[in-house]
């Protein structure tokens, strides 16, 4: 039987078909949508003899529902484990945070811990980016004593990283 008697078979079958596939999966409008599908696979075949052209339709049916389920179950296992990522990188992040502030007021008493000067001049370097020749001018003391005032706070800030 050529798909022209196949497409005759599938217009005389058409309420049926729609039922199993409803049956099969379980959503009218999907079963619909898998009915076209059906429809587009049957103009897309080459046309040739069918022994039994309405067990051929209805098995095409029950195959096309059988992937859409099997397919609906794999998209939704990624998207299960996706989800599961996605908690496990958000709970991750606000650890990582919490740590991270708690680093930083390590770090914050750290150079408050430090002498005055020495805290000012880390800054001034550091965090404001003034040239430690303008620090010395500004403070009146050598670059060599601004340099040590630097190792003197990198060192307390390197006992805190060491923790």
């Amino acid at each position: 039987m050529a798909t022209g008697g196949l497409k005759a078979v599938f217009l005389s079958e058409r309420r049926m078909l729609l039922r199993l596939l409803a049956a099969r999966l379980r959503d009218p409008d999907l079963a619909e949508e898998m009915l076209q599908e059906l429809w587009i696979k049957l103009e897309a075949m080459p046309s040739g003899p069918i022994a039994d052209p309405t067990a051929y339709l209805y098995r095409m049916a029950n195959n096309l529902a059988f992937d859409r389920r099997r397919s609906e179950m794999r998209r939704s296992a990624r998207e299960g484990v996706w989800l599961d990522t996605q908690d496990d990188v958000e709970h991750a992040s606000a650890e990582r945070t919490l740590i991270a502030r708690e680093r930083l007021d390590e770090l914050k008493a750290a150079l408050d811990a430090l002498p005055e000067r020495t805290a000012l001049i880390f800054r001034r370097y550091r965090i404001d980016g003034v040239p430690r020749r303008d620090i010395a001018l500004d403070e009146g003391i050598s670059v060599s004593a601004i340099e040590k005032h630097l190792q003197r706070a990198y060192r307390a800030i390197h006992d805190i990283a060491e923790k």
